[in-house]
């Protein structure tokens, strides 16, 4: 039987991974930058630039956006530290898209380069 740590294991060995060091470049190179961790992690802080599409719903996102449909677009996305990410690289080369690449480490690694995370502001009660 596989595990959790089994299916990443598989998607790592099938998707292109970007170092954090080249993923700036990477993101602004991109058509699209997505973050795939669920609602409240994005709300917590995101790449800048980034559009929320959870794993969970990700498949059912991109059939339902007429502007995600072409399958060239040039995608770049992260999760937390890469897991979910690589699982849904694989999904989207799964539906056709043909070049879909993850930032290695995810958003963690992302901010511990130092790299910017936007933060909603909190509305002030004055």
């Amino acid at each position: 039987m596989k595990t959790a740590h089994d299916l990443v294991q598989a998607a790592k060995a099938r998707i292109t991974e970007i170092a954090v060091a080249d993923a700036e470049q990477a993101i602004r190179d991109a058509d699209v930058l997505l973050d795939v961790r669920e609602a409240d992690e994005y709300a917590s802080g995101h790449i800048p630039g980034a559009i929320h599409a959870s794993r969970g719903m990700l498949e059912f996102r991109m059939s339902s956006a007429p502007e995600l449909a072409a399958r060239d677009l040039d995608i770049v996305l992260y999760c937390k530290t890469s897991g979910r990410a690589a699982l849904a690289a694989c999904a989207l080369h799964d539906m056709g898209y043909l070049k879909v690449r993850s930032i290695a480490g995810g958003i963690d690694a992302w901010a511990a380069a130092g790299k910017p995370v936007v933060k909603p502001a909190l509305p002030a009660f004055d």
